[in-house]
């Protein structure tokens, strides 16, 4: 047992009442707080208790760890002090009453009711457009790798148009860089899945509060776990969301993540947005102090240097110092080290750069573990970039740790972070602590610069109501890193955004009111256009196969052009069908021909000459295997690729071994082998056997599976499940294809040439245990060329998913998919 004990000393939850402010602490302390000297420690001591002591957070989870596993009586006591009550609930009622003023404010904003489907302000999703672009740039970008005499530089991304049902339409823009963790086949290949997925969805206004309502819509209308979708992507889709939102309600973007109640809050709205210029550091430092001085003069209050960049440290410091002397010090500085150094290099430039005013270093270390240090030994300010990065998933308990005062700033780069959602959050956490958040751009087009212009003006809002709110002397306007800008020598938009000298501060500016009217009136240029993602039908006929006394009429559907060579064959798992992969298939139909069959006894697929499930089962898995490379052979005259689920999967693998002339690879979700033990598998049949009968006399309702239960989507997974009518041939595969009753293919495996890419579940152990052994079969087979193993197969974990992977969290197949094709 484990026991927590509060140690508040005493009379705490008096701190919390409205008279504590205002009352003396002498009469508090004498009429409510109890002080008390009784040592809980020494209690446990006497007792012969396992006693431990904590403060903090972290510490509780540590001994809350220590307890568990050390499975002994335990007392765990958690100290804490009234002026820290007091100051954390102090802090949880300024938030509970910033909550409040922000929903009545957006409560407060009639809504055309005309553009809403109910009183709920639901949309519904007509149509979802993607382009890919390709525009010039005037240089490389500062995160590009050039090659020698490359004279043109290009960027490349995405655009993306949401049509809502009132024709309100809102783009977005896909745009990943080539120095993170995707790149922009992947995120073309996750938009291609979320076009379809989204198709008819339903969107609420309430999505602009931000604050988890992207996520919560992201997971309960798409069923997609919003951790899995690519920061870029997500960004895009967010961008196209909030437009479209924006645009039907006559609106814009700032006014719907901040409505205006009434004409004096507009006016308090920032009109202008300051920009920091950006500045690569690749000439000689004489050249570099002149462009710095050149764009003061052009109106930037504010410059940011790359450093790092292959300079010995020692050099960038005395850059630094020649810059600062170039341009005065009025002018704010900062430098960005793109964790290109060592602990001991970062120092060095830290000697020489402490008396040039910067207001910050971004990423000063190669390793983030010595950011703290540098703060401390250095003196510098500290801004992070790309420690934030990583960190979608919960990103408050990953920031705990950077609260130290040395960091003051935190750049946001919301196509790199993962949307307006993810970076108002971090934003947030940045104000409550008096630090800056910087919104950068990535390179984007004047689309993304529009959006973010307005997100920036946004959170200029929030900055100052946080201040106000917590007691915080309000710093000066923010300059955001939106210099990008005058890297685009051509743009995805014929009227760009225009960012320039304001006549009025004399400083270089964005305007929020120019990039409102560049969204609402957003016109693509479609000399910049590459490519159009078209919408891809799905046909459907039945073809009849004959396999001595059997016939089956298979359903079969299929996308993409015919005259592909590149062939992928899709098959369902137990009552499952064909339907279950149309999105997926959808998504891979422009590289591929996609062809999915409804196995015997499910769907519309009709099987003739059966017996009862109660005589011996005459399918079996050689049976199904052959009838399908019939299939094959018929509808592709060259090789293919097979995708499998658990049944599907074992049908798949025994086509790889037995028919390997026609297989080109298999993709196997949740596979078994088979059982080894022949005992083992004279039980499983007994098993499935019973099972077949069950089916036959009570119906499906207890046969289906309960592992997606948790899914949001389960109800409408559970009665697609439902939808076969030819309850005695569902028996029969269950009984024919039991995992008991077909010869094992353990000893088949080292022999196996055609590629397999092995798929399991995170949660799911047995089948996790299953695919390891796999691969280790089959290097035994291969003696020492475990090399050639890897090339040829492969086994991937999906994250935070069980058995029905392909299901549960569909992007991270998609993506083990699309790799796989590319080797073969």
């Amino acid at each position: 047992m484990t026991i927590l004990v509060v140690n508040n000393h005493g009379g705490a939850i008096f701190s919390v009442l409205p008279l504590a402010d205002k009352v003396e602490h002498s009469i508090m302390h004498q009429y409510f707080y109890t002080s008390h000297n009784i040592s809980i420690r020494e209690l446990c001591l006497a007792h012969s208790i396992k006693h431990l002591h904590v403060k903090t957070k972290a510490e509780l989870e540590e001994a809350l760890y220590a307890a568990q596993h050390e499975k002994m009586d335990c007392v765990v006591e958690i100290e804490s002090s009234i002026d820290a009550n007091a100051n954390f609930h102090s802090i949880l009622k300024k938030n509970a009453f910033q909550t409040a003023q922000d929903t009545i404010r957006f409560l407060s904003v009639p809504f055309n009711q005309s553009s809403v489907k109910d009183e709920f302000c639901l949309y519904k999703i007509h149509k979802i457009q993607c382009s890919k672009y390709r525009f010039a740039l005037s240089a490389p970008s500062t995160s590009a790798s050039v090659v020698d005499n490359c004279k043109e530089f290009y960027r490349e991304g995405l655009i993306l148009s949401l049509i809502l049902e009132d024709e309100s339409v809102g783009f977005g823009e896909v745009a990943p860089l080539e120095i993170h963790k995707e790149n922009l086949v992947d995120a073309e290949y996750q938009l291609r899945f979320l076009i379809h997925a989204m198709e008819q969805v339903d969107i609420s206004s309430l999505l602009s509060l931000l604050k988890g309502s992207f996520s919560y819509w992201i997971w309960n209308e798409l069923g997609i776990l919003p951790s899995s979708i690519f920061p870029s992507v997500r960004c895009g889709l967010e961008m196209a969301i909030l437009n479209a939102i924006a645009n039907s309600k006559g609106s814009n973007l700032l006014d719907i993540l901040h409505p205006s109640t009434n004409e004096n809050n507009k006016c308090e709205k920032s009109l202008e947005v300051q920009i920091c210029a950006l500045l690569d550091s690749n000439e000689s430092t004489a050249e570099v102090a002149n462009v710095a001085a050149a764009l003061v003069k052009e109106g930037f209050s504010a410059i940011k240097l790359k450093v790092a960049r292959g300079r010995d440290p020692v050099q960038d410091g005395m850059l630094i110092q020649e810059v600062r002397k170039k341009v005065g010090c009025q002018i704010i500085i900062r430098v960005d080290a793109n964790r290109n150094w060592t602990f001991e290099e970062a120092m060095k430039f830290a000697s020489l750069a402490k008396d040039c005013n910067l207001q910050y270093i971004e990423e000063p270390v190669q390793d983030e573990d010595y950011i703290l240090k540098f703060c401390e030994e250095s003196g510098l300010p500290v801004a992070l970039d790309e420690t934030i990065d990583k960190i979608q998933e919960n990103p408050l308990e990953k920031l705990a740790k950077f609260t130290h005062p040395g960091i003051v700033a935190i750049v946001i780069k919301p196509s790199v972070v993962g949307g307006f959602e993810n970076a108002a959050l971090i934003a947030q956490w940045a104000h409550q602590l008096g630090k800056m958040a910087v919104v950068s751009s990535a390179f984007e087009s004047s689309l993304s610069l529009a959006a973010y212009t307005q997100f920036s003006s946004y959170l200029e809002i929030q900055r100052l109501s946080s201040f106000k709110l917590f007691d915080v002397k309000a710093a000066p306007s923010v300059a955001h890193g939106l210099g990008t800008y005058r890297w685009l020598k051509e743009d995805i938009t014929p009227n760009p955004l225009l960012i320039g000298h304001n006549p009025i501060s004399g400083l270089v500016e964005a305007s929020v009111e120019n990039a409102s009217r560049l969204l609402r009136n957003f016109q693509v240029d479609q000399d910049v256009i590459c490519n159009t993602i078209a919408e891809e039908k799905v046909c459907r006929y039945q073809l009849n196969v004959e396999h001595y006394n059997l016939s089956c009429s298979f359903e079969v559907c299929e996308t993409g052009l015919k005259t592909n060579d590149n062939t992928l064959v899709f098959l369902h798992g137990f009552l499952g069908s064909g339907e279950d992969w149309i999105t997926i298939m959808k998504t891979f139909s422009e590289s591929a021909r996609c062809i999915s069959i409804d196995l015997p006894g499910h769907g519309k697929s009709i099987l003739h000459g059966v017996k009862s499930a109660t005589e011996e089962p005459c399918l079996s898995l050689e049976i199904v295997g052959d009838m399908l490379h019939k299939i094959i052979h018929h509808v592709a005259p060259g090789k293919v690729t097979l995708v499998g689920y658990s049944m599907g999967a074992r049908i798949a693998l025994y086509m790889a071994l037995r028919f390997s002339s026609k297989i080109k690879g298999a993709v196997l979700i949740s596979v078994s082998p088979g059982l080894k033990d022949k005992l083992a598998r004279k039980i499983r049949a007994a098993k499935d056997d019973s099972r077949a009968r069950s089916v036959v006399a009570h119906g499906l309702q207890l046969f289906l599976s309960s592992c997606l239960r948790s899914h949001p989507h389960f109800n409408r997974i559970i009665s697609t499940r439902l939808q076969h009518n030819d309850i005695q041939n569902l028996a029969q595969m269950l009984s024919g294809l039991s995992i008991g009753r077909h010869p094992p293919l353990w000893e088949d495996l080292p022999n196996c040439r055609v590629p397999l890419l092995i798929i399991h579940g995170e949660k799911d152990k047995k089948f996790k245990k299953i695919a390891e052994a796999m691969m280790n079969t089959i290097c035994s087979g291969l003696g020492s060329k475990d090399e050639e193993v890897s090339d040829i197969h492969e086994v991937v974990e999906i994250p935070n998913c069980g058995h029905a992977a392909h299901l549960e969290n569909p992007l991270p197949v998609i993506a083990a998919l699309r790799q796989f094709m590319s080797k073969l």
